[in-house]
């Protein structure tokens, strides 16, 4: 969905929201009428200010670096803003991405246009030889980033606005 503003420049409504807390509780759970087999976990992450957020993590959730995530760690969670949710308290999410906070990594999960800039604006790419973009499978991308949802792992940025970067990792989400 785009949203036109002065001088014709197109700005996109932000996809992916996210939250960062605690992880407080890890649960094997059902998906649909299925029973729990291990493959679908519930998982209950508190914020800074105590709040509480439940995430589905399926195996279509894509763990940064594939590490494990345990009770006790502290992570960032993203999901799909467009996606249907039930009306519960505490809020529950079908994780997208995920990731463990690490000192020096920045993570930005979002859609990125034909120059590599972020659909908010603040992170432009500069794609050198040496980036490497994947899948989330962990294979090889075999064709250009722009105009995709991506996952951008790098560890710098420029003070300018936008902020550029030369990534550590592109992980691009196919839909």
């Amino acid at each position: 969905m785009d949203f036109r503003m002065n001088g014709g420049m197109s700005l996109r409504r932000k996809r992916f929201g996210s939250v960062t807390g605690t992880i407080v509780e890890m649960v094997p759970t059902r998906l649909g009428n299925r029973r729990a087999n291990g493959c679908v976990i519930f998982v209950t992450v508190e914020d800074m200010d105590g709040n509480t957020v439940n995430f589905v993590l399926s195996p279509a959730t894509y763990v940064v670096d594939f590490e494990t995530l345990s009770v006790g760690t502290r992570c960032t969670f993203w999901y799909s803003m467009d996606a249907p949710m039930p009306l519960i308290y505490p809020p529950q999410y079908n994780a997208v991405v995920a990731a463990s906070e690490r000192n020096g990594r920045m993570i930005n999960v979002g859609y990125y246009n034909m120059a590599l800039v972020n659909e908010d604006q603040t992170l432009q790419l500069n794609m050198d030889g040496s980036v490497n973009v994947r899948t989330t499978n962990n294979q090889y991308f075999q064709g250009s980033p722009a105009n995709h949802d991506l996952v951008v792992v790098y560890g710098s940025s420029t003070r300018s606005i936008p902020a550029q970067t030369t990534p550590e990792l592109v992980v691009v989400l196919c839909e």
